[in-house]
């Protein structure tokens, strides 16, 4: 059981970076600062957005329009920081 939540809270933390990755891309590119005509660009772009998108498209439905800011992968890290919370301190020293 422990090596499922190792793997469960190594996932967690891999999301987390792509979160960021995804956050700090639309800022590159909200900005023109990377060339979105590049084909490498554009793939690494489309793949960071099919990463976060499910995940982040629920979030955006509940909370409320703020204009141009988009709090929402604050919401869902400050929630895969509760999980892996809960998972170290209530379920893991639990577990034989």
């Amino acid at each position: 059981m422990q090596a499922i939540l190792d793997v469960v809270l190594l996932v967690l933390n891999l999301y987390t970076y792509v979160i960021i990755a995804s956050a700090i891309f639309s800022w590159l590119y909200a900005f023109n600062i990377v060339n979105s005509s590049n084909q490498v660009i554009a793939t690494i772009g489309q793949t960071l957005y099919n990463l976060t998108e499910p995940a982040l498209r629920p979030i955006r439905r509940v909370m409320p329009n703020l204009g141009g800011v988009d709090l929402s992968p604050i919401a869902l890290l400050l929630g895969i920081f509760l999980i892996q919370n809960i998972i170290v301190r209530y379920i893991y020293p639990n577990v034989f």
